[in-house]
């Protein structure tokens, strides 16, 4: 079939030829999440594929081995929550929603286009399984802090589960959030940094110096966690140390590389921004498929 012919689904799973990809082993769904991350942008010409990259095996073990949802009932009382408060990276939610049953594959060719409800920075707005939208940095974490307090006001027994950039821990609110929920014990609010380094145009450490990182959430009282951000079970690992631990909210934070898993993207500050097209497209393609488990 020529390539013009193939839907976007049979275009973006075409490397697993005639099989259907496993998208509950969280190493396919990350390639998956790859795969569609570079489709959406180029389509769109939209940004931020660095970040969408580095956030792959987070979200991928997120919606295969932690979080109680369901795709057929995306509104159960009973769900875990999870918020994106890097919005920027919206696409890694949609593409692990579409992949996991929450709505068509093929909708994720729609991304950032005009009239699409996926819009560029990730939004609940008619989405299942999106709980709340965010762009405007700093939110996500005073969100969840009073989604978790909720929850415990209410002895109800889900969890609050929100994922941040690093470059996004320069705003205010997020230690203002931090402080609650240890006065609160929070225990039933895990928070992951997507700890790449980088932030849109420069080093973290070049903009404003977040060391020593891991020790300033202690400080604060948080049971904190340092993980590699792409081993899928070092991450479980860390998840589910994350369900044991009592008392306090949990910090993981997952060492990342920004644009994992094309080399000429990887810790490129360039990739924030850019949008693959042309041969850039074409040879981030070629590694990507190179790569599929």
């Amino acid at each position: 079939m020529a390539e013009t012919e193939m839907t976007y689904t049979e275009k973006t799973h075409a490397a697993f030829g005639a099989k259907q990809p496993d998208t509950s082993d969280p190493r396919v769904l990350a390639w998956l999440i790859r795969r569609h991350g570079l489709e959406m942008t180029h389509l769109s010409r939209g940004s931020h594929i660095g970040a969408i990259f580095s956030l792959a095996e987070v979200m991928a073990v997120l919606y295969t081995r932690v979080l109680n949802v369901d795709p057929a009932n995306p509104k159960m009382e009973t769900r875990d929550r999870m918020i994106l408060s890097k919005g920027h990276a919206g696409a890694a939610v949609y593409a692990a929603l579409a992949e996991r049953g929450f709505f068509p594959v093929e909708e994720l060719k729609t991304h950032y286009a005009n009239g699409s409800r996926l819009s560029g920075h990730v939004s609940h707005k008619g989405i299942p399984g999106v709980e709340f939208s965010t762009g405007s940095l700093g939110h996500g974490l005073p969100v969840a802090v009073g989604m978790a307090m909720a929850a415990k006001m209410d002895k109800k027994n889900h969890r609050v589960y929100v994922v941040l950039g690093d470059g996004e821990c320069d705003e205010g609110s997020n230690w203002e959030a931090a402080l609650q929920a240890n006065q609160y014990g929070l225990d039933n609010l895990v928070a992951v940094i997507d700890h790449n380094r980088m932030q849109s145009l420069d080093f973290c450490e070049n903009t404003l110096s977040l060391a020593p990182f891991a020790e300033k959430w202690r400080a604060f009282g948080w049971h904190v966690i340092e993980v590699d951000g792409h081993d899928t079970d070092a991450l479980t690992a860390a998840f589910m140390q994350a369900k044991e631990n009592k008392g306090k909210p949990t910090m993981i934070v997952a060492v990342t590389t920004k644009g994992k898993g094309v080399s000429f993207m990887e810790n490129n500050i360039l990739w924030h921004y850019r949008t693959p097209q042309g041969e850039e497209y074409e040879a981030a393609l070629k590694e990507l498929e190179a790569q599929r488990p």
